[in-house]
């Protein structure tokens, strides 16, 4: 099993260049050699992170986790980034016999009815796969963004997450969701027409929605529930 110095987070924050974040993901990706994965949700920060990738052949690994409640727009954005840099996007699905009995057993809505259920079935269609895709790596690139959320502000480019065992980086840190938008725009960089409708974070189609102008970034997610509860389980083991 590979083994990632914890201590290397300090010196790696020391070392980040804001204004560099194509050499600090080249840098990864020669430090990390093999080791390193960036999982993608295809929302508009992650495919900013996907060209970087891509557009300058970077040793890194792009995953993305198929719940199988995923917008056909989502989709679309996935197909449209395989076409436009012929590049793979590796597909880390649910394992089918724990989906089939939780649907069983509680129907296919279950998670509107407790946040036990949600997080149940957050667990076993993200959480899990996200186990298998990190699996052996060292270093783990997101799309994190410090203005996301509460819970994010206090993020650094590099954290070590405990769960998981590895070092953490969030290249777009302190980038702005205009940022994004100006980036994809310039770059011509596919991206979700949800995005042209209100949606900022896209997730599952049965758990997200639009947002109303003066809302919270994650109000769209899981809105039925407490603002204090709005994660998934894959951000959650920062120390």
């Amino acid at each position: 099993m590979i083994m990632v110095d914890q201590n290397l987070v300090t010196d790696l924050n020391n070392q980040a260049d804001a204004a560099n974040l194509v050499g600090m993901l080249d840098k990864m990706a020669s430090q990390f050699k093999g080791t390193v994965v960036f999982t993608t949700s295809l929302g508009i920060e992650d495919q900013v992170i996907t060209d970087m990738i891509f557009s300058n052949n970077l040793d890194i690994r792009v995953v993305t986790l198929d719940t199988g409640r995923l917008f056909e727009e989502t989709y679309k954005v996935m197909n449209r980034t395989i076409e436009k840099y012929g590049k793979s996007i590796e597909a880390y699905f649910p394992k089918n016999d724990a989906v089939e009995k939780m649907v069983t057993a509680k129907g296919p809505l279950s998670f509107y009815l407790s946040v036990e259920n949600r997080k149940e079935c957050c667990g076993i269609r993200k959480v899990e796969p996200l186990g298998r895709a990190l699996q052996g790596m060292e270093c783990w690139v997101t799309g994190l963004r410090a203005s996301q959320s509460d819970n994010r502000h206090d993020l650094d480019f590099f954290v070590w997450d405990a769960g998981f065992q590895l070092i953490k980086f969030n290249p777009l840190l302190h980038w702005s969701l205009e940022d994004c938008r100006n980036y994809v725009k310039e770059n011509n960089v596919p991206y979700n027409v949800l995005h042209d409708r209100g949606f900022v974070s896209i997730g599952c189609a049965p758990c997200t929605r639009a947002i109303q102008p003066g809302e919270d970034f994650r109000a769209g997610r899981w809105w039925w529930e407490d603002n204090s509860k709005k994660e998934c389980g894959l951000h959650t083991h920062q120390e």
